[in-house]
């Protein structure tokens, strides 16, 4: 008796049959991914604007229709790429930090600043796309990257003082002065990025380091008398 290529029918009554082994849905989640990985390369190295979806689906051996079953625009597909490299970065400082949490802030900022800039640097297209090429895309996607330095403000205000201050308004204070940090480091990170692309002898990623936790401990610093 020969075996047939299709599976039974499931409960709706429609055919479910595997290609090398995959199903339909597991199909379309290969495809996606390979698209996002598509997009990673060549968002990194033309940036948002020289990179066309045509490109993407070439790049990823699929067709226009099976990108748009994923993502209504390249707006939406580099957004999706930018909450997937976030959510990782995040993942990977928070861990570390969780580590060493025992330790003073003095000893804990270069470790946590260390941690960062190898989530985002050790692959240079996780900085490229998520820093080098972020800016002025879209109002859409403005709001993405103002919402992560929002959750880094967070993260970085917990660091530094734990648990969020019972008063309102002092909790308030608190997480602007780290919002405002965050937006220091973030621009330390871009400058770092345009260096590298600059024709210049770009610096290390053990300098960058280096850069971050001075200017945080010089930040941290100041913050009690600002408190």
């Amino acid at each position: 008796m020969t075996r047939s290529k299709y599976s039974a029918p499931d409960e709706s009554g429609s055919v479910n049959h595997r290609i090398r082994g995959l199903d339909a849905e597991q199909r379309s989640v290969r495809r996606r991914r390979k698209i996002l990985e598509a997009s990673m390369d060549l968002f990194a190295a033309h940036g948002f604007w020289g990179t066309s979806i045509e490109q993407i689906c070439q790049s990823a051996y699929v067709g226009t229709k099976a990108f748009y079953e994923h993502f209504e625009s390249k707006e939406a597909c580099y957004t999706a790429l930018l909450e997937q490299l976030t959510a990782h970065t995040q993942q990977q400082v928070a861990e570390r930090a969780a580590a060493v949490a025992e330790l003073p802030w003095s000893q804990r900022s270069p470790v946590v600043v260390a941690a960062f800039v190898h989530a985002i640097a050790d692959d240079p297209r996780v900085a490229a796309v998520s820093f080098g090429h972020a800016g002025g895309i879209s109002p859409t996607v403005e709001r993405k990257r103002r919402r992560i330095r929002r959750w880094a403000a967070a993260f970085l205000d917990a660091q530094w003082s734990g648990d969020p201050d019972p008063d309102p308004d002092r909790q308030r204070r608190r997480l602007a002065l780290a919002l405002g940090a965050i937006g220091g480091l973030f621009e330390l990170v871009t400058d770092w990025l345009c260096h590298h692309d600059d024709g210049a002898d770009p610096d290390t990623m053990e300098s960058l380091i280096e850069d971050l936790d001075r200017y945080l401990t010089a930040v941290a610093a100041g913050r009690a008398a600002a408190l």
